[in-house]
């Protein structure tokens, strides 16, 4: 039977493969969890959880894609490997953070062969291991003054609001969040969306989960920038807050939510 933390993260990974705003409580919950992993350690020892000594062999087994691709295939639960194979195979227990620390470099699937799995590859894997999300941010920094031109986008793109406000609904600092669409000639060849949002708190973990929620879910991949406001009386950042509406607005049943969490 699956223990609370197994059932934790195959409920994470569910709600992450239908909503994009679930996706960073997912890499959330995948780290701090254990993973069923095919293979064994040098010893002799029977299946189950793993202490791993230093310098010690384990074999990790390793399956094909359609494409002929290897991957590392690892499981959420015993009962989910169980239903993936097909002959009696050995396995081990591991902590999911260590697991994919020794195995850096290699594709992984969890839960092959279920109803809800996720492909993680190699550069995936690295920024989650850095800053617990699936992409790692590019940060610009503007050092001189810049014309820009901004503006409403012609075509909304619902599908993006609907899941940034998912998102920052969930962090207690964010009260305002706007979208434009933005235009550097000094930097891009066409507009681009902006995202504006007033917030207080951990900025980075809001930025982080924005990005990876912003990058699923934009029209046709676009590029999607993240803007801090509130820190600024005057230029793009006053602009922005004094005349667009925001498509977030923090309700005072989630501000009130966020207290009693407190």
């Amino acid at each position: 039977m699956s223990d609370e933390k197994e059932i934790k993260l195959e409920t994470a990974l569910k709600l992450a493969a239908d909503h994009p705003a679930e996706r960073p409580e997912f890499y959330r919950v995948l780290l701090d969890s254990s993973l069923y992993v095919l293979g064994s350690t040098g010893g002799a020892r029977g299946n189950g959880e793993v202490e791993l000594k230093a310098g010690e062999n384990i074999s990790i087994q390793h399956w094909e894609k359609p494409d002929g691709t290897p991957v590392i295939p690892v499981f959420s639960s015993l009962a989910t490997l169980q239903r993936a194979i097909s002959q009696e195979s050995k396995y081990m227990k591991l902590p999911a953070r260590a697991f994919f620390e020794m195995t850096r470099g290699e594709g992984v699937f969890l839960n092959p062969r279920s109803d809800y799995g996720k492909e993680f590859v190699p550069e995936e894997i690295e920024a989650m291991l850095a800053k617990g999300t699936g992409r790692l941010p590019q940060t610009r920094v503007v050092e001189e003054e810049t014309q820009v031109l901004v503006g409403v986008p012609a075509v909304v793109p619902d599908r993006l609001l609907k899941e940034l406000s998912a998102w920052f609904a969930k962090c207690p600092g964010v009260s305002r969040a706007f979208l434009v669409l933005m235009h550097d000639p000094s930097v891009d060849d066409k507009p681009h969306y902006l995202v504006g949002v007033e917030m207080s708190g951990d900025v980075e973990e809001v930025m982080r989960g924005a990005g990876l929620v912003a990058a699923d879910t934009s029209p046709d991949g676009q590029a999607v920038d993240l803007m801090r406001l509130g820190q600024n009386e005057k230029g793009l950042d006053s602009h922005i807050r004094s005349q667009f509406t925001p498509f977030y607005v923090r309700s005072m049943k989630q501000k009130l939510k966020s207290m009693f969490r407190g």
